[in-house]
Formats: C-alpha cells, sequence, structure tokens
C-alpha cells in the first residue's frame, strides 16, 4: 500500500500519511517531500510531524521510502560545490563515543597526506562529546563559518572542522530537534537518513563512517551496528558518495582523555609524536581508510611522525580564527577515583566515565545549553593495567566543585580491579570494516 501516489495529485493531509504509515503503508516520494517540505515551512504541525516520526520509530520505512525522505532532506537547502578545490574530497563521520577526539588528529593529518577533509562536525549532547566544543576550547577558535570561510579554509589548508550551516539540509535540523524531545532517536532509518542527508549537502565525494559498538556508544551490539552502517553505506552510494564503515569498539574510553580541553590537550601530544597507542591505531587505521577512498596511495604515520599533521592542524587552527600557541584552559582537580585493592584494571566502564564528565558540565542535557571547557575526567589507569590500593584511577578536573557528587555517582561501578593480569592483549578499536 502506498500513499499519496501520484505526481501532480492532489496534496496529502498530513493524518492521512500518519495513518498509512501507522498502519505498514508506504510512503511515495511525493508524499514524503510534501511532507518535509512543510514542516520546514511550519505548515504541517510538530505534533502531526512527531506522529509521523513515533509511526517511522514502529514500522520503519523501506529503501525506497528512505532514500526519498534523504533526497528531500538534501534538496530543502543548498549544497556546497568543492569541485574547485585542487585535491580529491573525502570525509569521516563517527556515531559518537567517549573520548572520541579522533576527527581533531584525522582531519589534518589526512589533509597533510594530500586529501580535502570537509568536516563538518555536531556539538555534544548527553554523555557522548561533541567535536565543536573541544575545539571552541581554543582561544578564538570559530565553528560557525560562511560558506566563503568553509571554501576558503579548504582552499588554503586542505580541511575545516566548522559547524553545517543553516542552509545544508535545514529540514533535517528541524527534525532533529523535534526528535529529540519525543522520544524518537531510536530509529536507524531517522538517524541514517539524519547523517547522511547533511554528508551529501556538504559536496564530499567519499565517506568513511565511523559506527561505535558498545556500552559508551549509541548502538550496544554489533548486529545493529552492522544494519545501520549498511543503511548508510547505501544511501552515499544511492546519491553517489563513495561511502564505507569501520564497525570500532566503544567499551572503554578512547585514549585518556574525556572532556574538551583536555581532549585537545591529549590531541596535540598525539600530532606531536606521542599520545595512547588505542588512540594511535585508531587515527591511522581511519587515515589509511580515508586515503584510499580518495585514491591517495601515502602512509599516513610517516605524516603523523615527521610534524606535517601537526603544521596543518595549527594551520587550520588559525584560518578559523584561534590561536595555537595559547595554552588550552586547565580544571582544577575536583575529585579522585582510587583503586579499592591491588591489582589489574579489569573493565572501565565508557558510558559511566562519559555520564561523569557530562555531569561536570563537559556536555549538555539540551541543545543550546553551555558547556565547561574545563571539565573532564582523566582515566589514569585502563583495562589491562596494574594498580595499587591507593593509587589515582580516574581523576575528576573542572571548575565547579558543586557538580562533584553527581560525577561520582555515576562512576560508582565504573572500575573493575581483577586479581591477575589480563589473559591477552587488547585487540585492535576496529573490529570489522564494512561494505555495501
Amino acid at each position: 500500500m502506498s500513499a499519496a501516489g501520484d505526481s501532480g495529485a492532489a496534496p496529502p493531509a498530513a493524518v492521512e500519511l500518519i495513518r498509512s504509515k501507522r498502519d505498514g503503508g508506504e510512503l511515495a516520494p511525493d508524499a514524503i517531500g510534501w511532507v518535509l517540505a512543510g514542516h520546514l515551512a511550519r505548515t504541517v504541525g510538530d505534533e502531526q510531524m512527531a506522529a509521523l516520526l513515533m509511526a517511522i520509530v514502529w514500522r520503519g520505512m523501506s529503501p525506497g521510502e528512505l532514500a526519498a525522505w534523504t533526497g528531500a532532506m538534501v534538496r530543502s537547502g543548498d549544497r556546497l560545490d568543492l569541485s574547485g578545490l585542487d585535491r580529491p574530497t573525502v570525509d569521516k563521520h563517527s556515531t559518537g563515543g567517549v573520548g572520541d577526539k579522533v576527527s581533531l588528529v584525522l582531519a589534518p593529518l589526512v589533509a597533510a597526506c594530500g586529501a580535502a577533509v570537509p568536516q563538518l562536525s555536531g556539538r555534544g549532547l548527553g554523555h557522548t562529546g561533541g567535536t565543536l566544543d573541544k575545539l571552541e576550547s581554543i582561544a578564538g577558535f570559530r565553528a560557525d563559518l560562511d560558506r566563503t570561510e568553509v571554501l576558503r579554509v579548504l582552499d588554503e589548508v586542505g580541511c575545516v572542522i566548522c559547524a553545517a550551516g543553516p542552509d545544508l539540509a535545514p529540514a533535517d535540523r528541524r527534525l532533529y530537534a523535534l526528535r529529540d524531545i519525543t522520544g524518537t532517536v531510536e530509529s536507524i532509518p531517522l538517524i541514517a537518513s539524519s547523517i547522511m542527508s547533511k554528508k551529501v549537502a556538504e559536496g564530499t565525494a567519499a565517506l568513511l563512517l565511523d559506527v561505535k559498538v558498545g556500552r559508551g556508544a549509541f548502538m550496544a551490539d554489533r548486529d545493529g551496528a552492522r544494519v545501520l552502517a549498511r543503511t548508510m553505506i547505501g544511501l552515499g552510494r544511492a546519491y553517489g558518495l563513495r561511502t564505507t564503515a569501520l564497525l570500532t569498539a566503544m567499551e572503554t574510553p578512547l585514549g585518556r582523555a574525556v572532556g574538551n580541553a583536555v581532549e585537545v590537550e591529549e590531541s596535540l601530544e598525539l600530532l606531536g609524536g606521542g599520545g595512547p597507542l588505542d588512540l594511535r591505531g585508531l587515527v591511522l587505521a581511519e587515515a589509511t581508510a580515508m586515503l584510499e577512498l580518495a585514491g591517495i596511495a601515502v602512509d599516513p604515520a610517516a605524516a603523523l611522525d615527521d610534524g606535517r599533521a601537526l603544521a596543518t592542524f595549527r594551520q587550520m587552527v588559525r584560518a578559523q580564527g584561534g590561536d595555537p600557541d595559547a595554552p588550552v584552559p586547565v580544571g582544577k582537580t575536583l575529585a579522585r577515583v582510587d583503586a579499592v585493592r591491588d591489582g589489574w584494571i579489569e573493565r572501565l566502564d565508557a558510558r559511566a566515565v562519559g555520564i561523569a564528565a557530562w555531569r561536570l558540565g563537559a556536555g549538555r542535557a539540551r541543545a543550546g545549553d553551555p558547556v565547561s571547557p574545563t571539565a573532564g575526567v582523566w582515566c589514569r589507569a585502563k583495562p589491562g593495567e596494574p594498580v595499587r590500593r591507593g593509587e589515582t584511577v580516574l581523576e575528576l578536573v573542572g571548575d565547579d566543585p558543586a557538580r562533584v557528587p553527581a560525577a561520582l555517582d555515576a562512576l560508582q561501578s565504573a572500575v573493575v580491579i581483577g586479581t591477575r593480569p589480563l589473559p591477552e592483549p587488547a585487540p585492535s578499536l576496529v573490529l570489522e570494516r564494512v561494505e555495501a
């Protein structure tokens, strides 16, 4: 059964579409275009769109519906034209994790290897951090750039990390705000179309998806993450976007820093030739995949180790109004979680650490809430590492001591200490590569 089918027919009433999708019907492309345009123009009310979204959560979408829904969101605004750049374009999107500062290193690294990276990123919501919040802890850094500025920075530097402008997929912006307050976030078709509409609109030729799996991620199990990855890959390829995905583990915080300025500090450490091995390994795996998509045969490790990636990062920060020489803000140590006995860290719950950082002020409960640049958590010991009783495992930093009790409450069961070493080294964070 299909609703509002034929081109040129009278526009349907929103209630007809709601009933059709509620009863398992398939919405025709012209009906989808009509209802999304109406919601953007406010002739279809939020209450009607919320009902339709809930019906989609219950009933799902066919591939044809999903392609039409995504295309309508792309057409609701403008598309960036990157054809004037003299290098191949490739971007990356992460579904969000705890301590996930990969983009801060990855974008300048891939740019240093010869690609152009138009990284349109977001701000944090809940326990997963936002790339823009992290970068905005750098003095003067501007994440809100207009189209001319985006193209200028891409041309001069090779990478830009900024917010999606208001003219890129504006229908998705309206929908996302509504989904957040109506319990309709958890839907693979709605998640996939939201992500991919912005990526298609940004004009990149290729895209790597980092789909996080585990306690600290939106997708808790690998099967669900694989479905989401394949759905997004299908949408990308339907719109001429070369797309592949990596499923990556998110049971433990990535690196040792969770927050905003603390993650910038750790990213600079990695760009300077140091940094935690898990973060370095994931950055290089993703850089290799992005360069492959862009058709560039270069070893990214060389650009990371010889300082080219750091130089590109500094150039990007300067081009976006920031001061790469300014020290990042440092929070006070507000509390510590210490080892209760001798042993080895067996588990460190990424979600609990992310919630603690959020409660300290590093994240927001609602879009538009302010965040603290200094709030966060340092993981002083991670799974597989030995600890002695009384040794600090987690260090809570920030500027508001009143937030500490709620943060500590989130960490009550976050750390598990075993009596013997883990049986084998931790596996790669890359669980599998997913194609169409």
